[in-house]
């Protein structure tokens, strides 16, 4: 692929960001998650740890081992050789119970468009989300591929708490949370699926890269999956890979 060229971004003596772009958008994502696994396959002496985001890499170096120039050559001479990912990407079928007391937004959501809440739970359950990255807390997912129809700002007064398993939109983005947490994005529901436990292997279910389909379950359903998830179990369905 044809891969712009980088800023390098100091971020104090033992890290730097290697950006790609400004933008949200999914190739520039997917380059950095290219390039991300790339990097790790180089195993560079000095590089200790890399995170990627929507449009960067964050690369954790110790300025002992390799200093700022040598790594610039380095990434250059990656991103010089580096192929498309040609692998599809896995796809989870995740399950939500909207509204009620699991999705508190959701008739607000419906009544800013003018829709109603079936029409929002439609509208965002018929989407394939693209897991963009992993941020904020362990195994929060950021999904891009949002319905642009039911966008809305975050919102003006964030709650200083928020259930682990949220579902919600804030802006032109989707999030499927892993953990109890603060927030301002609108909650459209909940679900039992834990993508961070840190004594479970893998620790996390879901990764940058794979897809993400939510399907509705009605409140019935919760108690079983809950515990079941609580136990281990995936309680999310892979269906490629």
């Amino acid at each position: 692929m044809g891969a712009p060229i980088p800023r390098f971004l100091p971020c104090g003596d033992t890290a730097v960001t290697v950006e790609f772009g400004t933008e949200i958008d999914d190739g520039l994502n997917a380059l950095c998650l290219v390039f991300d696994a790339a990097l790790a396959e180089a195993a560079i002496p000095g590089v200790i740890e890399t995170l990627p985001t929507y449009r960067s890499v964050l690369v954790q170096v110790d300025p002992l081992v390799i200093d700022m120039p040598a790594f610039e050559t380095r990434v250059h001479e990656i991103l010089a050789g580096l192929a498309t990912d040609g692998r599809p990407p896995r796809r989870w079928i995740i399950p939500v119970v909207y509204g009620g007391e699991f999705g508190i937004d959701l008739e607000d959501v419906a009544r800013s468009h003018g829709l109603t809440t079936e029409e929002i739970i439609r509208r965002h359950s018929s989407r394939t989300y693209r897991v963009a990255m992993l941020g904020f807390l362990p195994g929060f997912c950021y999904l891009s591929g949002a319905d642009p129809s039911i966008a809305l700002p975050r919102r003006t007064s964030p709650r200083l708490k928020t259930p682990a398993g949220t579902v919600s939109i804030g802006g032109v983005q989707a999030l499927f949370a892993s953990v109890e947490a603060p927030s301002g994005w609108h909650l459209l529901g909940r679900t039992p699926v834990r993508n961070f436990m840190p004594d479970r292997d893998p620790v996390f279910l879901v990764g940058a890269g794979d897809e993400v389909v939510f399907r509705p379950i009605p409140a019935a359903d919760w108690d079983a999956l809950d515990a079941a998830a609580a136990a281990g179990e995936p309680v999310a369905e892979l269906v490629a890979a």
